[in-house]
């Protein structure tokens, strides 16, 4: 499957946002209360849906640039950095539910978030005060820059240092950076993102003890930032050798066991973006569903090379 030139939707709206990450957890009181009281988030919104039986909370760091609605209310699609926790009614309730961290076999797909600080230390040192659970400290291993720390749900969460100087727009210490979903084949997945999606690769690291590359992608670096100081980004992560194997294949979240949900692109004019991209690639991409046609309106569903799911929303709209 080959996804020749840019689409020029995607090419040339400047509005098109990382704008937040979905994952599924089984206790929403505790999670809630986790990124807020361990990682210091906001809980901008919360948004249940009865007749479905889920709820959605999104979360952020603050900052001063979140758009607001003529009612006063946050509106959490204008800007990168978002957390969306999914939460499926009852499973809070059920002593043997558990998610997929993604990380586990045989159901590894999705890695983790990443949220970087000006002092990685004492970051670590505030979280450790606070008794959060730690799946890799800075002395452990190899890197001695990077920490992983595990969320109620066993959810991997990296942590690393950016340099101080690098504040951009964002006026708190820490960043939601970026998201990390493991790929077996660049040469299909790379062209996906750059030209449906219209993404850039902003860097890419290539480790040969480990034998693996790493690819960060997102939509641009505001001026005075860097890879690790801004928000909104995505990192694609290809151990080789996966792309020759015919039988391999990641999990996506969405299978059971359920657990990571979804990347979600903004847009100013999704429905246009939609269109465009069905013009010009029809039966190669997989929608989920198209513009519009779900139970919830004013959005799509698209698929990756890998069957990951992203989402397509309008920047402004309320929920």
């Amino acid at each position: 499957m080959s996804y020749e030139t840019v689409i020029q939707t995607a090419q040339n709206d400047t509005s098109l946002t990382l704008n937040h990450t979905c994952v599924r957890v089984k206790d929403p009181k505790v999670s809630v209360e986790f990124y807020t009281e361990k990682l210091g988030m906001k809980l901008l919104k919360r948004k249940d849906f009865p007749e479905m039986k889920f709820s959605l909370y999104f979360l952020a760091y603050p900052r001063d640039d979140l758009p607001i609605d003529p009612n006063g209310e946050v509106m959490p699609f204008g800007v990168p950095g978002i957390l969306e926790l999914t939460h499926n009614w009852g499973t809070e309730n059920d002593s043997n539910f558990k998610v997929s961290n993604g990380n586990e076999e045989p159901h590894r797909g999705f890695g983790h978030i990443c949220i970087t600080t000006k002092d990685i230390n004492a970051m670590c040192e505030k979280l450790e005060s606070k008794n959060v659970n730690f799946k890799k400290r800075l002395v452990d291993g190899r890197q001695k820059d990077i920490a992983f720390i595990l969320d109620p749900d066993n959810y991997w969460i990296e942590l690393c240092a950016y340099n101080p100087s690098e504040s951009g727009k964002n006026v708190n210490d820490y960043r939601l950076n970026h998201t990390m979903i493991r790929i077996k084949d660049p040469a299909k997945t790379l062209p996906f993102y750059e030209n449906v999606l219209g993404m850039k690769v902003i860097e890419k690291s290539v480790h040969e003890n480990g034998k693996f590359t790493l690819y960060f992608l997102g939509y641009g670096l505001q001026e005075g930032e860097s890879k690790r100081s801004t928000q909104g980004m995505l990192e694609i992560t290809h151990n080789w050798g996966t792309e020759t194997d015919s039988e391999f294949q990641y999990h996506n979240g969405n299978e059971k066991p359920q657990g990571y949900g979804h990347i979600c692109i903004a847009s100013d004019d999704p429905e246009k973006m939609c269109k465009e991209i069905e013009e010009k690639y029809g039966d190669k991409i997989t929608w989920s569903p198209k513009y519009n046609h779900g139970k919830m309106k004013n959005l799509a569903f698209i698929k990756d090379p890998d069957n990951y799911s992203i989402e397509i929303i309008p920047r402004g709209i309320v929920l």
